[in-house]
């Protein structure tokens, strides 16, 4: 695996490239030198856990023959005042929606999520708290092709 990133600006802009994918924006706003014009690099590596984990889940659950017509994880972390400025605790919430989900299968899928094949996850709950919650939302219609980010 091989990755690279080129400093495009302004400010703090880069393009990161991997040797598997399309390339991506990181930005940042730090120290006034520019405009937050993509994830910032913590924000990427909370976007790669739940990606992770949200990739074996539905894989999972398509193996259990579950209904699942969509799936949100929502990641809330807490970072270290002081540099450097490390994750402390991060929560993830599993939010699936499709209409007669069971929620055993869920939850078993979540655990072998958490416990046995994501990397990220087992990367991580090395050096952090880590906790997990789930819910099941009966979906209206399950031809919709997702649910937007829920802002609190």
């Amino acid at each position: 695996m091989k990755t690279q990133v080129t400093w495009t600006g302004p400010g703090l802009r880069m393009v990161g490239d991997t040797d598997h994918g399309p390339a991506i924006v990181i930005g940042s706003a730090k120290s006034g030198l520019g405009m937050h014009t993509g994830p910032s690099p913590m924000e990427l590596i909370l976007l790669g856990l739940a990606g992770c984990t949200a990739m074996d889940v539905i894989s999972i659950m398509a193996k259990k023959r579950q209904p699942l017509t969509n799936l949100q994880v929502h990641v809330e972390a807490d970072r270290a005042d002081e540099h450097p400025r490390v994750f402390t605790k991060i929560h993830l919430e599993y939010i699936a929606y499709g209409t007669g989900i069971d929620e055993q299968a869920l939850v078993r899928s979540i655990e072998l999520s958490e416990q046995k094949y994501c990397s990220a996850l087992a990367m991580l709950k090395q050096v952090t708290d880590m906790t997990s919650s789930h819910r099941i939302v009966e979906a209206v219609n399950p031809s919709e092709p997702g649910v937007p980010f829920e802002d609190d």
